[in-house]
């Protein structure tokens, strides 16, 4: 392998300026696509970005898409090209006096094969990551789950960014001395260095309780009673906050701090960034401040800025805030930078690309498994259909594929949460990444054995639909934990397809300019949020998309017993174990933890598709 990888990336010296844009329509620029086999992003009509005394790019929820979409022309950018961008980006703005921040708000493993196939996990991720610059960045839940993930994010990523990690309610047990401590500063201050803006900054995670026992999330509501905090919030030299949190931004977790702040600070702009739900959102919390989801996957790069803060020492005007969600492909990059193909690219970012590439061989993941005849939707096809994801989960997959022999042909009802699978699969190859991409978590399959299967049998239907009854036993057990996020409160989250306005306005130059009504747009995000519909920097058309229940179930084997009056087992992802115990319960039956038992020990739902692909599909496409 190159000696690329692992090695500290040079920066290019200076930048060529070009002559900006004027209309981005349907241009036929020649652009490349970023790793070797990506598709070219594809022409469409644009918005334009509009810059503040203040300005942000915001990522979240990358989970290890640092090489792109390799399969989708609108996200196929992959992390040298955010670099590139970012650094042109700040050189614009720094050149008018203005200030470019740049924010990760976590999750930034666990999700595609670049970080979930190497051994240690992670191996060339960390290096890829850490050439970003950052401002403020903070954990992820994803980050928790593991006593290994939890460390590296100790011991690797936030060292790498020493001035910029935040964990305001986050603590863990230090490896080397088993004592818990901070996992990094519980605060920021700071001031801008072009418009001198006095900042403080908090990096919150939400109130996660199913990391592992060497971390300790303190609950959000407690630590902002914490005397660090009170004292934060009534330092009296400070121009704006920024509270970037692996949170909803429509969560409790944000509107308590919000609250908090407000009580001693009536006025004082606060800008907050958030994830975790893997959509593209903004919210409003008051005419002073706002909150911005950036999406997931890197599908998203989130644009925000504010202008009418106070600036060296100016005082204090009416604030605006103004957000715009740019798709990570060449071409809206190019154009929001200034830039094209012959003068984006620097030495820096096309050895990050380079890095990238080479981790993918080094792992091997265009292995091909098999190929899909079809597309397989998650939430773009109705459930049940041919073109559900779901329904080929539970009537092809499940069937073949899980079966105890310890067991024999035990009749057995399999049940899995909907929010086990992460993404679509794709006409085509079926590779080594996919299966990352499809499902990477690593629990595997947990059964009761000999349960009732005229009791059994009700469980799917209170699984999809008796919420208050898991609640009323534990909080945490809202069913909505179960299925997939989905994109809320926009057109995709309309289950019958939904027409646009045909002659959508953006801004071009300071006024608005009329988009052709014959122009043929990209399916895409349409995204509607709390200041209106123009905030994806690409006019898209709608996709409809379909709700989809919060779990599936299989039965295999039916015909072995006269089920009316017989036993099966109840397998079940191990995810959704305390689910099935308090259903079972609802049902007349009382099985405990120590009931349950590991199915198929050496497997899980990640390896089991990838099983079932190379014995099913042809592997020649």
């Amino acid at each position: 392998m190159s000696t690329t990888l692992g090695m500290r990336f040079v920066p290019t010296v200076g930048i060529v300026s070009v002559n900006r844009l004027a209309v981005v329509l349907l241009l036929a620029l020649q652009v490349f696509a970023a790793q070797p086999g990506a598709p070219n992003p594809l022409a469409a009509p644009l918005r334009e970005l509009q810059s503040g005394q203040i300005n942000f790019l915001h990522t979240t929820d990358t989970h290890g898409w640092h090489a792109g979409h390799l399969l989708e022309a609108s996200f196929s950018a992959d992390w040298g090209d955010y670099v590139d961008f970012a650094q042109h980006l700040k050189d614009k703005l720094e050149a008018q006096g203005r200030d470019l921040l740049i924010v990760d708000t976590g999750d930034r493993i666990e999700g595609n094969g670049l970080y979930d196939a190497s051994e240690p996990k992670g191996l060339f991720t960390f290096d890829i990551f850490r050439e970003q610059h950052m401002d403020v960045i903070c954990s992820g839940n994803h980050e928790l789950y593991q006593q290994n993930s939890s460390e590296n994010e100790y011991l690797i990523t936030a060292p790498a960014y020493p001035n910029s990690y935040i964990a305001s309610n986050l603590d863990i047990r230090d490896p080397r001395t088993g004592e818990f401590v901070p996992l990094a500063a519980r605060y920021k201050k700071f001031t801008t260095r072009e418009q001198g803006i006095r900042i403080m900054a908090f990096g919150f995670l939400y109130n996660f309780d199913r990391n592992y026992n060497n971390t300790i999330v303190q609950r959000v509501e407690k630590t902002i009673q914490e005397e660090w905090f009170q004292q934060a919030i009534r330092d009296p030299d400070i121009d704006l906050f920024v509270v970037a949190g692996h949170s909803a931004i429509r969560s409790q977790e944000f509107d308590m701090i919000f609250e908090k702040i407000r009580s001693v600070r009536k006025n004082t702009p606060i800008q907050f960034f958030g994830g975790h739900y893997h959509i593209r959102d903004y919210r409003k919390f008051d005419n002073n401040a706002y909150g911005l989801a950036s999406g997931r996957f890197m599908e998203t790069i989130g644009f925000q800025s504010i202008d009418g803060l106070p600036s060296n020492s100016t005082q204090m005007t009416s604030p605006t805030f103004f957000r715009r969600y740019i798709d990570n492909n060449l071409y809206s990059l190019y154009h929001h930078s200034g830039h094209d193909s012959s003068t984006f690219h620097s030495d820096r970012g096309e050895n990050i690309t380079r890095a990238i590439h080479e981790a993918r061989q080094a792992l091997d993941l265009d292995q091909t498994f098999g190929c899909s005849a079809k597309d397989l939707w998650m939430s773009r096809a109705p459930y049940p259909s041919k073109n559900s994801i779901f329904s080929w989960l539970d009537e092809q997959v499940f069937p073949g594929i899980v079966n105890d022999t310890q067991r024999g042909d035990k009749p057995r009802l399999v049940i899995s949460n909907t929010g086990a699978i992460r993404f679509d699969i794709f006409k085509g190859a079926f590779t080594k990444d996919s299966t990352f991409i499809i499902c990477p978590f690593t629990s595997g399959f947990h059964y009761i054995k000999d349960v009732p299967y005229n009791r059994a049998k009700k469980l799917i239907k209170l699984l999809n639909g008796g919420g208050e009854i898991f609640e009323e036993v534990d909080s945490t057990l809202a069913l909505s934990r179960l299925e997939p996020v989905r994109q809320k409160g926009i057109l995709q989250d309309i289950i019958v397809s939904e027409t646009v306005d045909p002659a959508p306005l953006f801004a071009q130059g300071g006024h608005e300019m009329r988009v052709p009504t014959d122009v043929a747009l990209i399916p895409g995000y349409t995204t509607i949020d709390d200041a209106g519909n123009d905030g994806d920097d690409t006019i898209h058309s709608p996709i409809s998309f379909y709700r989809v229940p919060n779990c599936i179930q299989s039965l295999i084997n039916p015909q072995a017993v006269d089920l009316e009056t017989e036993n099966v087992d109840v397998v079940f992802n191990e995810f959704i174990q305390p689910w099935i115990l308090v259903g079972l319960k609802f049902l007349g039956l009382e099985y405990t933890d120590d009931d349950v038992a590991k199915y198929m020990p050496d497997e899980n739902m990640t390896t089991m598709i990838a099983k079932w692909v190379s014995l099913n599909w042809p592997d020649d496409c």
